[in-house]
């Protein structure tokens, strides 16, 4: 599952590694989600479960960054079983809050004043100094299609609030950390009892080193489900 804050670009490269080493991978999209109004989680929730209706086998779930943080209420429709749930330089759940109630206030306050009247955010990549993508996607065809499939989020969505879940099995869980913006996730997440790896990347490592990611994945979700 990719960031509501990109798209599902984010993850083909490193879905594409993992079916070739024999894996069913399903990227469901969570963009159009946000044509409509609030609240959005039921429709991302129900895109998620759409993608994967009819699985015929277990289910581990892989989330990245924003993704994290909502990623049991996303689950919450999948009817199939989840038998082990990986975090990938993400947030991690914040039942019963709103990304602004977990975001650095003056992150906050610089979203809020960037909304346009109608509500929406600018993209993403505008959210930080020019060239600060491009220095992580140095590649300019990768980078084009990264680019191009990250959506126009409303402010509304980082405001709404996730509804509570089960907790999530601490045997069944890992952190996949990237890179050193999500240390303290990664030591939160192994005071859960969590399974924690650290691979030395970036926040967009899927996109420049698919192979790597995909293989950390695979050994990692070897472990969580045994």
């Amino acid at each position: 599952m990719h960031s509501p804050l990109v798209g599902a670009a984010t993850w083909q490269p490193v879905a594409a590694a993992l079916r070739e080493r024999g894996h069913a991978v399903v990227v469901p999209s969570l963009a159009g989600a946000f044509s409509g109004s609030p609240p959005y989680l039921p429709t991302m929730t129900a895109a998620v479960t759409e993608a994967v209706d009819g699985a015929d086998a277990d289910i581990v779930l892989v989330g990245h960054s924003g993704a994290g943080g909502v990623l049991p209420a996303l689950a919450s429709g999948i009817t199939s079983t989840v038998v082990g749930t990986i975090f990938v330089d993400a947030l991690l759940p914040y039942p019963g809050l709103s990304w602004f109630d977990t975001a650095p206030p003056e992150l906050s306050t610089q979203l809020r004043a960037l909304a346009a009247p109608n509500g929406l955010l600018p993209r993403w990549d505008a959210w930080f100094p020019p060239g600060a993508v491009d220095e992580l996607l140095p590649d300019p065809h990768a980078r084009s299609r990264f680019l191009a499939d990250i959506p126009q989020i409303p402010l509304a969505y980082l405001q709404e609030r996730t509804p509570v879940q089960p907790e999530l099995a601490p045997s069944r869980c890992a952190y996949l950390q990237l890179s050193e913006a999500y240390r303290s996730e990664a030591i939160q997440a192994e005071h859960r009892g969590w399974l924690v790896v650290y691979r030395a990347a970036h926040h967009l490592a899927m996109l420049t080193d698919p192979e790597p990611i995909a293989a950390s994945i695979e050994e990692i979700a070897a472990t969580i489900t045994r």
